[in-house]
């Protein structure tokens, strides 16, 4: 148990693109992770929990800083977060904590701190302010591939080669997904690679003094492939049925944005060599692709169990908070689509699991009710003995831990995505409108998902208790009018009550500042 003279660890774990569905505590049939289970068992699975955009940049941005995008305005990989803003890492150190990165947070620093000629400014793939880096492992993954070499492994192919399968290195593929293995073991994984440092690191604690760790993991992030014996592990005829339309040209022909982001999905961003497009790849090879995610996710859980036992080793287990879960989630085949974005379930319902060794009376418990991203960093600063800060988005799920629901909870979880791209321009010339109207906001209740876009393109609204599988668009439906008005209010009203609240609570008077003004860092006044 966490002594009282000193405060917790805290071991905060991202495992990029993991779907919420896609875990055994969680009820999945097919998928094994029994070390998110034996979390989940020791603390509390939050099932409707929902990340606040993609892809990585703005979807962390979210989990980091506790604000949704319309106020931390991280809107692609490679918008610059503002410095104004704080976050997590900042927090922690403020009181004491020394953060310490393993693996990659995809921060991209404000250009006006920065000297033009900075090279900090040519790629999406900073580091949040506030984190000690130990290990980076950014996407070329570099320091894996020498961590390889000296291992005796070839790992010459480079970013993204390595992750073809060893026999098809340096050769023409066909469009065909296979469960060949790569030339790494289970053992030699970026995943395996990030666990070893780091224990390493665990390692050289001392006991009486609390850390904060961040093990930001790739997996199950593409290119999916895996080693033996995960390749197999897993039937590519089993698994739930894709939730999708008889055909890819029925999805398009459903809205406009479906159209243009079918197009743009090439099967090279998901298995190197590949050629074609997503869209045309059948259910034989969306189902061993989705065998191989499965073994991706299996692969990494393997990488839990390792830090688990280690931490335990270590003496450490029950003075630490650990967090896990994922910045934004994998369509895997939904919709015949791979990746992320838009506005499905199946980019944004992401796994949660939170275990706080001081609160056992919910150990084991499910909560369904909507938690967002904004709501980890609240959650932390709470856990750590600290007030939640009122501009942040967020809420403390704190109560749930101890086993008490709140009665004015959410009753709807909500996420924005934004397709601009403001160096190529390519959504801006294909829709005929301007940046700023490149973005989509969603309102999903448990009965009805509304999505609200910019630009003059065709809302969406579905009846998710008759279509679970979001195919049938009632927007324009007369019966469902009212419910469409009633969400748009919603939303409305949602960000409204939103909006960047740095300053708004805060007021100028005779004796000086009143209420509550936003500081960097950390998040307090």
């Amino acid at each position: 148990m966490v002594r009282k003279d000193r405060r917790p660890n805290v071991l905060l774990i991202t495992c990029d693109q993991w779907r919420s569905d896609c875990l055994s505590a969680a009820g999945h049939k097919v998928v094994r992770t029994p070390n998110a289970d034996a979390l989940a068992a020791e603390g509390v699975l939050f099932r409707q929990h929902y990340g606040g955009a993609a892809p990585c940049s703005p979807a962390r941005a979210c989990l980091y800083t506790g604000l949704y995008q319309m106020n931390n305005r991280v809107c692609r990989n490679g918008t610059p977060l503002d410095a104004r803003h704080g976050n997590i890492a900042l927090s922690a150190r403020s009181l004491g904590y020394d953060p310490t990165l393993f693996g990659y947070t995809d921060v991209s620093p404000d250009p006006r701190t920065l000297a033009p000629g900075d090279p900090r400014l040519k790629s999406y793939e900073g580091v949040l302010p506030g984190f000690t880096v130990r290990q980076l492992l950014p996407e070329h993954q570099k320091p894996w591939l020498s961590w390889l070499k000296a291992r005796g492994i070839d790992s010459g192919a480079g970013f993204p080669d390595i992750h073809r399968p060893a026999d098809e290195l340096g050769a023409t593929t066909d469009s065909a997904v296979t469960s060949a293995p790569p030339v790494y073991s289970k053992d030699e994984t970026p995943a395996a690679f990030l666990t070893g440092e780091f224990l390493r690191w665990l390692g050289e604690q001392e006991r009486d003094t609390p850390w904060f760790a961040h093990l930001s993991f790739l997996s199950p992030h593409p290119p999916f492939i895996v080693p033996e014996p995960y390749n197999s592990m897993y039937d590519p005829a089993e698994g739930p049925a894709f939730h999708r339309a008889v055909s890819w040209q029925a999805e398009a022909e459903s809205h406009p944005y479906l159209a243009y982001n079918l197009d743009l999905q090439e099967r090279s961003n998901f298995r190197p060599g590949a050629e074609g497009k997503v869209r045309d790849w059948g259910d034989d090879n969306f189902g061993r692709i989705r065998a191989l995610y499965y073994g991706m996710i299996s692969e990494v859980d393997a990488q839990l169990g390792r830090i688990w036992q280690a931490v335990k080793g270590a003496g450490a287990w029950d003075d630490t908070i650990v967090v896990l879960t994922s910045d934004h989630a994998e369509m895997m085949g939904d919709h015949y689509m791979l990746g992320k974005g838009g506005f499905f379930d199946g980019s944004y319902h992401i796994p949660l699991i939170i275990r706080d060794p001081r609160r056992r009376k919910a150990a084991g418990a499910k909560v369904d009710r909507f938690t967002e991203a904004v709501d980890i960093a609240p959650t932390l600063l709470a856990l750590l003995g600290e007030e939640t800060p009122p501009h942040l988005d967020g809420r403390s799920l704190k109560p749930f831990l101890d086993a008490v629901e709140p009665g004015d909870w959410r009753e709807a979880a909500h996420w924005e995505f934004d397709f601009r791209s403001v160096a190529e321009g390519d959504a801006e010339r294909h829709f005929c409108i301007g940046p700023r109207q490149c973005n989509l906001a969603v309102i999903r209740t448990k009965q009805f998902k509304y999505v609200h876009f910019g630009g003059g393109l065709p809302p969406l609204l579905f009846d998710l208790e008759q279509d679970r599988d979001e195919l049938t668009n009632v927007a324009a439906d007369p019966a469902y009018l009212p419910v469409r008005l009633e969400l748009a209010e919603r939303l409305l009203a949602w960000r409204a009550e939103h909006l960047d609240q740095s300053l708004a609570l805060a007021e100028l008077t005779d004796d000086g500042v009143a209420g509550h003004v936003a500081g960097l860092p950390p998040f307090q006044s």
